[in-house]
């Protein structure tokens, strides 16, 4: 079985899966159309199906002449699972967040799985994409599949390989990153690797799903304690009067030894913020307490408290209360120059400048409609920027900083700004750094 699934992959003949069209799925799904492979994409949300069916892209970033070429090649896009039996691979790519007690919520993975398990057949290869605790594959999804009589290994195939999107970053691709990949047992790693090497330049394949999993966990993490790191450093450097953005540049001069992060109002994306407490939460069945990643997720998360502190000492200054006071945010999305507003640290700040009684709008040129999220509720759209409306708020916040801001014009005519990204570098009367 094993030899005519890679075949199958190898000569092209096999047809993907991709379950989840968002930020994640529906590149994969482009790429794969790209090399030629008949793709169906599968979702629960109607809006997203029936926008790729129309050959139109719903994310800023992703064209809408790309998917119309992917659906001239025959990609389609369903809310219909049955047609998983007609797919030899199903790679998942479907949110992981946390639950109210900063827990792993798996429902989206299991009740996914649970969905696709009626109409899986011997002859295909289950990947899953979506960052999780290590073990998830082996304790959760192996039971599963293995439940109506197939056997792992030997008549289906499974993989972990953690997906690698960066929204926006034009220097990557889907294709030109590295793709790590774990199977469950060594016949499922060498599916695995035939299932991505013919749309993906690199393949990196690792002993197990659960190092896989491990080394998705790894790479945020890393970056989730440098930028907790920068900016408690950043705090510091606020008291002593220092320009924590000159000493990054300094430092990044040195050519070895150091990498550079910058700070902010927090810390957002789909990955960073979560991913960690994946970690923490799975590493107390082994009695280990992670300090590090923790103390990281802390400061990190306390920064919009800082920020707020910050917009009220210089609304103070101006013998101004942030309540009653115009406050406009500058950009909501979670880093610049992007739609995605997964885990915004804008839309945390948001909320608690609108606790405080504030008048609160935002301007985005990427986002115009604030959209519906799982836990945030603003009923808001983009304020167009001229000066006539600077000059009516009583504070710009400056929370994400894109390029489309003419920021010479929101200098010119803000009373204050209150600027979280350092976009602003030489003193001004009506700039506070935070």
């Amino acid at each position: 079985m094993k030899t005519e699934v890679v075949d199958k992959l190898k000569t092209k003949k096999a047809v993907i899966g991709i379950v989840g069209l968002g930020y994640v799925g529906l590149p994969l799904a482009l790429r794969y159309s790209e090399e030629k492979f008949k793709v169906v994409g599968f979702d629960i949300d109607l809006f997203k199906v029936n926008k790729i069916n129309e050959g139109e892209s719903y994310i800023e970033h992703i064209s809408s002449q790309s998917v119309t070429k992917a659906k001239q090649n025959g990609f389609l896009a369903t809310t219909d699972f049955k047609k998983i039996s007609e797919v030899d691979a199903i790679i998942l790519c479907v949110p992981t967040p946390l639950n109210k007690y900063r827990e792993p919520d798996l429902s989206f993975i299991l009740n996914t799985t649970d969905s696709i398990i009626p109409y899986l057949r011997a002859g295909q290869v289950v990947s899953l994409e979506s960052t999780t605790y290590p073990g998830t594959t082996e304790e959760e999804l192996l039971p599963r599949v293995e439940k109506n009589g197939l056997k792992v290994g030997a008549d289906i195939f499974l993989v972990f390989s953690p997906e690698r999107e960066d929204p926006g970053n034009e220097n990557f691709t889907t294709r030109t990153i590295p793709k790590v990949v774990g199977g469950q047992t060594p016949a499922c790693l060498e599916v695995g690797v035939a299932l991505y090497s013919g749309v993906i330049d690199k393949i990196v394949p690792v002993s197990s799903a659960k190092a896989a999993e491990m080394t998705k966990l790894l790479e945020n993490i890393h970056r989730s304690i440098n930028i907790g790191l920068v900016n408690e450093m950043k705090m510091v450097c606020d008291k002593m009067g220092i320009d924590i953005h000159e000493v990054i540049d300094a430092a990044a001069t040195k050519p070895f030894g150091f990498v550079a992060y910058r700070p902010g109002p927090g810390i957002g994306g789909h990955c960073i913020p979560i991913d960690p407490f994946y970690l923490t939460w799975k590493a107390r069945e082994y009695g280990v307490h992670t300090h590090f990643i923790e103390l990281a997720g802390e400061i990190n998360s306390n920064m919009p408290s800082w920020v707020l502190k910050k917009i009220a000492k210089a609304l103070n200054q101006h013998e101004k209360s942030i309540k009653g006071s115009k406050i406009l945010v500058l950009g909501i999305s979670y880093k610049k120059n992007i739609d995605d507003m997964r885990e915004s640290p804008s839309v945390f700040l948001m909320e608690k400048i609108r606790d405080e009684g504030a008048l609160l709008d935002y301007s985005d040129p990427h986002v115009p409609v604030f959209p519906k999220m799982r836990e945030h509720n603003f009923d808001l759209t983009s304020i167009h920027l001229s000066p006539e409306v600077l000059k009516s708020y009583d504070c710009v916040v400056l929370a994400t900083d894109h390029d489309k801001f003419d920021y010479d014009m929101i200098l010119a005519n803000s009373k204050l700004i209150v600027d979280t990204r350092g976009k602003y570098r030489a003193p001004h009367k009506n700039v506070v750094k935070a």
